[in-house]
């Protein structure tokens, strides 16, 4: 438990947040949406089809938010993702990327159970494909 509580401490970030400088950076909802499935197209078929299909339903699930500090984290991780994204022919290759052990340890036991069966499918998915 003290392990896990370190680590959370040490991922804020040093000096306090300022919203004003974050949402600079953020893009308001719908050109955001546009630009990440605009990326998704230079990725791998199977990846393309499961993210956009990911987007999708979580931007259609958030259209109801009012909370505007959930609205500034929902599109700050977005805008951070669409600049994980490889553009060009590099992005063909894309697999992904490790979890942070620190995300791990943030995430509730319902996204714990979540993630978990994300991997038994995607691994049924390898194992079985459809013709």
């Amino acid at each position: 438990m003290r392990a896990s509580l370190v680590r959370l401490a040490e991922s804020f970030p040093g000096r306090p947040l300022n919203l004003t400088e974050n949402s600079a950076v953020l893009l308001p909802p719908k050109p955001l949406y546009r630009r990440i499935l605009r990326a998704h197209r230079s990725l791998a078929t199977d990846l393309r089809f499961m993210g956009d299909g990911y987007v999708k339903s979580k931007f259609r699930r958030h259209q109801v938010v009012t909370n505007p500090v959930h609205i500034i984290g929902f599109l700050s991780q977005w805008k951070s993702y669409l600049d994980y994204i490889p553009t060009g022919p590099e992005a063909k290759e894309f697999t992904g990327k490790r979890l942070d052990p620190t995300v791990y340890e943030k995430m509730s036991a319902e996204q714990i159970g979540q993630l978990y069966e994300l991997m038994h499918a995607t691994k049924d998915v390898w194992k079985n494909p459809e013709p």
